[in-house]
């Protein structure tokens, strides 16, 4: 099947996705589902790029699988979150503020600030995991075996650094404490890092193929987003407010990258 047709149909299949998930929305008058939806949309378009290419090769297998294995992970983790936590403050800030500053109700608010942005940006961010599924000749080299390797590792950094998390937050001695211990001594957002580490070596797998190359804009695309959308930046607004702690704990602990943390 020609690429722009198998782009075609996954933008088709993602479509209709988000219109079920809106439709459910509605009915739960609450979207902070849609976090487990965005890695689980993530291994949809993998399968169905590897099944409408009629690919078999090694790179396209160890896309679909490792992208498998992260959405499984993430997406559970972050349905049971929403699931023992419900709506998330910062869907519900979004959503007031459609309805107040613009008059639109739940359903449009929904639709125009929460499905319409996330559905083209998974398209985009996915793009490694369909590009490289494109039968080629290319044999499995040094440059899909170190983005293995940093798939792997970041797929553990952030499942490590999510279950610290939890265990930090389920003890009730916590509440208003800053975690800066494990991981999070070294990174503010462990998740995050290891989340993009695992799409930059989606990226090197992908782009050993030669047409996967040209998915660049996926990994450069989450990293920002991340780093400077709707990751670390909406994470951290106001927590200075709610954990006193958290002003000395962003000046010595290293922003994104994991470093050493610096004297207070």
């Amino acid at each position: 099947m020609p690429l722009w047709q198998i782009l075609t149909l996954n933008a088709l299949v993602l479509l209709a996705a988000y219109g079920l998930l809106w439709g459910i929305a509605l009915r739960l008058r609450d979207v902070s589902f849609i976090d487990a939806w965005w890695p689980t949309g993530m291994a949809l378009l993998a399968w169905t790029s590897l099944v409408f290419s009629g690919g078999s090769g090694l790179h396209g297998w160890l896309l679909a699988l490792i992208a498998t294995a992260w959405a499984a992970r993430l997406g559970g983790h972050l349905f049971r979150r929403w699931r023992g936590h419900g709506a998330d403050r910062r869907y519900e800030e979004m959503l007031a503020d459609g309805r107040e500053k613009r008059g639109w109700g739940f359903p449009a608010a929904a639709a125009i600030l929460v499905f319409a942005p996330q559905a083209p940006l998974q398209y985009l961010v996915a793009l490694p995991v369909q590009l490289g599924q494109i039968e080629t000749s290319a044999q499995f080299g040094l440059l899909a075996a170190v983005g293995t390797a940093l798939a792997l590792f970041g797929l553990a950094f952030e499942a490590i650094g999510d279950a610290q998390l939890a265990r930090f937050k389920g003890d009730p001695a916590n509440r208003g404490k800053v975690l800066d211990t494990g991981l999070w001594r070294y990174t503010r957002h462990p998740n995050y890092f290891g989340d993009a580490c695992l799409w930059w070596g989606l990226y090197l797998i992908a782009a050993e193929t030669g047409l996967g190359a040209w998915s660049i804009l996926g990994p450069l695309l989450i990293t920002l987003l991340l780093t400077k959308g709707s990751g670390a930046p909406t994470v951290e607004k106001g927590m200075e407010n709610r954990r006193p702690e958290y002003a000395a704990y962003i000046r010595r602990t290293s922003g994104f990258i994991p470093w050493p943390p610096r004297e207070a």
